[in-house]
């Protein structure tokens, strides 16, 4: 049995009076959801709401341009596939319109995939008028406007430039948190990119993480050089019906080929720092000092120590171990 509630007309919003709908336990067991599938990997469900955060100059608007390329062309990043084209739009708060421009060129060469979905993108650049405010009815009715079926992504990028209430207000997510949920009602998912604060965990208010399905955190290698160029490692901090190597966390290296292309090498977190535990020891620094210097607990590095010795990879002789 489904029941209906209206909600009281107020002067304000006379003829625009909202209807609520309830169902019965039995009824709503037996409803038939479609089933929900994943958009781009486990981490990106379809109706699911995600936030991407670091700090600055890590890599998060080339990994959101890269996840919505990867979206409309049927195509993968960093090893997780797209099954069927979806239609993105890119709201893009930050960014000067030709670094976006030669960023989005870099992408489309060196894909091996062509566009099968539109990728709409909304750019300050080629906004007269600014803009719109995701916490605002009037820029939520912008962003609504270009909009259609097609459209199955959509990419905030980032939260502080697209609102406009101050980041530690719990309340001033409310209307972004509503807006958000009737996207998902819709059929829509909604990728929220975010600063990561002077601790390096998101900045501003932790009441954002509440309906989100996914959040991912990216990070710099704990001896990331800036020679190296964009490298990052991604750290599951909520992952919403996910486990095991789902969610173990990788880390991804920009690499240039010949001819320009571009493509992304991707390995386990573990593996990386057991590479570099193998090097260090190489070079002769001790156990305990290489657990400071990678902040890895000393029985992690004991553990790779022991891994390292019976594949025969320490050439170093002569130092404690």
């Amino acid at each position: 049995m489904e029941l209906e509630a209206r909600e009281p007309e107020s002067k304000e919003a006379e003829g625009q009076t909202k209807k609520y709908v309830g169902v019965t336990l039995i009824d709503f067991l037996g409803y038939k959801f479609p089933p929900r599938k994943n958009l781009l990997g486990p981490w990106l469900p379809q109706q699911g709401l995600v936030m991407v955060y670091a700090c600055r100059g890590v890599g998060k608007t080339y990994f959101a341009l890269n996840v919505a390329y990867a979206g409309t062309s049927a195509g993968s990043y960093l090893g997780w596939n797209v099954q069927e084209p979806f239609g993105v739009l890119y709201i893009d708060g930050e960014m000067p319109g030709p670094v976006i421009q030669e960023r989005l060129a870099q992408i489309v060469a060196s894909s091996d995939f062509e566009p099968l979905a539109p990728f709409i993108l909304l750019t300050p650049d080629l906004q007269p008028e600014g803009m719109p405010r995701i916490d605002t009815e009037k820029g939520q009715a912008v962003i609504d406007s270009f909009l259609s079926d097609e459209i199955k992504l959509i990419v905030i990028d980032n939260i502080s430039t697209l609102t406009s209430a101050k980041e530690n207000e719990a309340d001033g997510w409310t209307p972004v948190q509503a807006w958000a949920l009737r996207q998902r009602a819709k059929g829509r998912s909604v990728l929220f990119i975010h600063h990561a604060g002077k601790t390096g965990a998101q900045r501003g208010t932790s009441r954002r993480e509440d309906i989100l399905d996914t959040v991912l955190a990216l990070r710099r290698p704990i001896d990331y050089n800036p020679e190296q160029g964009a490298v990052f490692e991604i750290h599951f901090e909520k992952a919403r019906g996910l486990y095991g190597d789902d969610v173990k966390p990788i880390e991804a290296s920009l690499i240039a080929n010949e001819g320009g292309k571009m493509s992304w090498a991707v390995r386990n977190v573990e593996d990386s720092n057991f590479i570099r535990v193998v090097s260090l020891l190489n070079e002769g620094m001790i156990q305990a000092d290489i657990a400071a210097e990678l902040s890895l607990n000393k029985s992690t590095v004991s553990r790779h120590v022991r891994k390292a010795k019976t594949q025969g990879l320490i050439i170093k002789k002569g130092f404690a171990l």
